[in-house]
């Protein structure tokens, strides 16, 4: 897997009907900075309002996953997102004239070819990973479907459909390694049985069907009338079935064509977590009800593993190096505190400060039984924090982070020379007019060593 962030080159747009409305539309993917992340623009829409691909934000899971946010709604994205994970594509603005990406051929693959005809482009900026440190399980018993992610450190995906169908059957698909996407599982095209077509219809679902974007599998004997009813829905002269089979007679570009792309399915909406996942995933029976719902589960733990201490490996490449933070924050030695930052979104950032006993401080601060003075713990969470606040405006090297108050602030553990202290400050509030709210936290391997809630503000350099 990547360990860099991604976004493409220039702009390439696809153009085409949805599955679902039977709109026409152009879908244009324009590249964004680190740290962007995918959303979706309703650039036909009054003040082109935006959208992330944000689980939060599934309003409608009728054959397909819609989302909706700033009053407007985006149908069937699935295909799109499992492209640009398939391509690891962490960063793009995805511009649509319509309610609804292009249907095209029922996969991800002409998604792919257009991305990859603009090139894609690395960023100065490390992927964040949701890893999963526990099995996290998902099970509906009513549907008979389980979703399971087990620890890995890769990405993983291994699903099981079974449809109790004569034609079907039991199918099994893998994904082994997400390099794989392209070649393995990006061509699986959308697929439906006969016998839901007419309760699609009547839904107002499937408007911008067609044989050459979906298999339909014919699982039972079909009279000549009913095959005369179908061309009229999908406005043919004539449709045909040998006996049991797919209409049309259309030719599977795998056996297991239908399970691949379920498997597609679920890496098109898990993307909706918001971040690259590392984790084996199982899955059985799904579909893009259950695949939200588990999605959903994987965000919590994902929010609720932010109280946890960060994860530094020294090997990885960091965010940002000390001349990037020197460019960045006003200070200079002796009171440049941060020496690298490992991870920086729009809500929470973590740096390391290696303490050593060439430290100024060291020479006056108990010299004999030398500790790192806790008021500079704290300023070191403060600089940490205004990595974070500065983080927010296009050219932080205009601005400087001012540190306005500080509460509950507590020392639970003294550090001392050879220490590698792991600082993290999230964001507990919205920030408003530069003013930020933050909750910091300072580790030594993981034994919390110092936190405390501040405020800061950042101020225009004259």
């Amino acid at each position: 897997m990547k360990t860099k962030q991604h976004t493409i080159q220039e702009k390439v747009t696809v153009s085409g009907v949805g599955l679902h409305t039977g709109v026409t539309a152009n879908m244009t993917f324009v590249p964004a900075p680190a740290n962007h992340g995918i959303k979706f623009q309703r650039v036909d829409l009054p003040g082109e309002p935006v959208v992330d691909a944000d689980v939060d934000y599934v309003v409608d899971l009728s054959r397909g996953t819609t989302i909706e946010h700033n009053g407007a709604r985006i149908n069937t994205v699935e295909h799109t997102l499992a492209a640009l994970v398939g391509l690891e594509i962490d960063n793009v603005m995805i511009q649509l004239d319509g309610p609804e990406p292009p249907i095209l051929d029922g996969s991800s693959m002409m998604f792919i070819e257009a991305l990859e005809k603009v090139g894609v482009e690395e960023q100065n900026a490390l992927r964040n990973f949701l890893e999963i440190n526990e099995s996290i399980i998902y099970k509906d018993e009513d549907r008979d479907v389980e979703i399971a992610a087990l620890p890995l450190d890769d990405f993983r995906v291994t699903v099981m459909v079974d449809y109790n169908s004569p034609v079907l059957g039991s199918q099994h698909a893998s994904l082994t390694s997400i390099s794989d996407f392209k070649k393995d599982i990006a061509s699986s095209r959308t697929f439906c049985f006969l016998h839901e077509l007419e309760m699609l219809y009547k839904n107002n679902l499937i408007k911008g069907g067609d044989l050459n974007n979906a298999i339909v599998v014919v699982d039972r004997v079909v009279q000549d009338e009913e095959l005369e009813y179908l061309a009229g829905l999908f406005n043919k002269q004539k449709v045909e079935v040998k006996k049991e089979g797919i209409l049309n007679n259309v030719d599977l570009r795998h056996k297991n064509e239908p399970a691949r792309h379920k498997l597609l399915d679920v890496v098109g909406d898990l993307a909706l977590v918001g971040r690259p996942i590392k984790a084996q995933i199982l899955a059985a029976r799904p579909g893009h009800a259950a695949n939200v719902a588990f999605a959903k589960k994987l965000k919590k733990a994902m929010l609720d593993s932010k109280s946890n201490v960060p994860h530094y490996d020294p090997n990885t490449e960091p965010v940002m190096d000390i001349n990037q933070i020197s460019q960045i924050l006003p200070h200079r030695y002796p009171f440049l505190l941060i020496d690298k930052i490992i991870h920086l979104d729009e809500v929470m950032v973590a740096g390391i400060k290696n303490v050593t006993m060439n430290e100024p401080f060291f020479q006056g601060h108990f010299p004999g039984n030398p500790v790192m003075p806790g008021v500079l713990q704290v300023e070191a969470m403060a600089q940490i924090g205004g990595i974070l606040v500065l983080n927010t405006v296009p050219d932080p090297e205009n601005y400087t982070p001012y540190f306005l108050g500080i509460d509950r602030c507590k020392f639970r553990k003294m550090v001392i020379p050879g220490d590698t202290i792991k600082f993290k400050c999230e964001l507990t509030a919205p920030i408003k007019r530069g003013i930020a709210q933050m909750r910091g936290f300072a580790y030594v391997g993981n034994t919390l060593v110092c936190e405390a809630s501040m405020t800061a503000r950042i101020v225009k350099n004259p």
